[in-house]
């Protein structure tokens, strides 16, 4: 008896603000693949219809990792080739899917990494912090209290920290910056690699009043060295 060959699973990088940011092997990929699993459908379909790539969609989000995630291991175990998008830049960074990843390694399903665009190397490069050592924060507390006492521990670091959020929070953070590291120099790149492109740098203080009534951005926060 022949034994069912596993499929594979890639991961796919998007764009992050410029549709040709996206890599001719993802293209490649995304074009060959069998089944594509993503966060929400209507950002996938966004994505994909301008690329003439239309493939059976899998939905894995915080609402039905389990469920998305089973439905895609039994396609992996099939025989079939998967990849996963996210809405916006890396799968898997601050997004659904690590579940998939965890099983795939239990049954023995290879996963294959796709380089791709992300707005942390280019924010750093930007802000002159890249040669140097650097903390990655990530995402901190949504609370205030939570998010400015994480903010003291960071304080005691001697590297630049990066910290990333979702766009609605923007101005609460700086708040925040502002009370616990009050003179802490602050970069920030708002919407990497779109239409509206912008490197802005001082103290939160000064940086509040520059995004004061402005529309909420994506963006990525380098905390410079104290």
């Amino acid at each position: 008896m022949i034994e069912n060959k596993k499929g594979i699973l890639y991961l796919v990088s998007t764009h992050i603000g410029n549709p040709e940011d996206i890599t001719l092997r993802a293209l490649k990929v995304l074009k060959e693949c069998d089944i594509i699993l993503c966060e929400e459908f209507k950002p996938a379909g966004k994505f994909l219809r301008p690329l003439g790539i239309k493939k059976p969609l899998i939905s894995i989000n915080e609402h039905n990792e389990e469920e998305g995630t089973s439905d895609a291991i039994k396609e992996l175990l099939s025989g079939k080739k998967l990849a996963l998008i996210s809405d916006a830049g890396s799968p898997l960074f601050s997004d659904p899917g690590n579940l998939l990843l965890q099983r795939c390694k239990k049954e023995g399903v290879k996963v294959s990494p796709l380089p791709g665009a992300s707005s942390l190397i280019p924010a750093l490069q930007m802000s002159g912090c890249a040669h140097d050592d650097f903390y990655f924060a990530g995402w901190l507390s949504p609370k205030t209290e939570e998010r400015e006492q994480q903010l003291r521990t960071l304080k005691k670091r001697n590297e630049a920290m990066v910290i990333m959020e979702t766009p609605y929070r923007l101005k609460q953070l700086l708040t925040s910056i502002d009370t616990v590291m009050h003179q802490r120099k602050v970069f920030l790149a708002l919407d990497i690699s779109g239409e509206n492109e912008e490197f802005l740098e001082g103290t939160a203080q000064e940086l509040l009043r520059l995004v004061e009534g402005a529309k909420k951005r994506n963006f990525v926060l380098i905390l410079e060295k104290g």
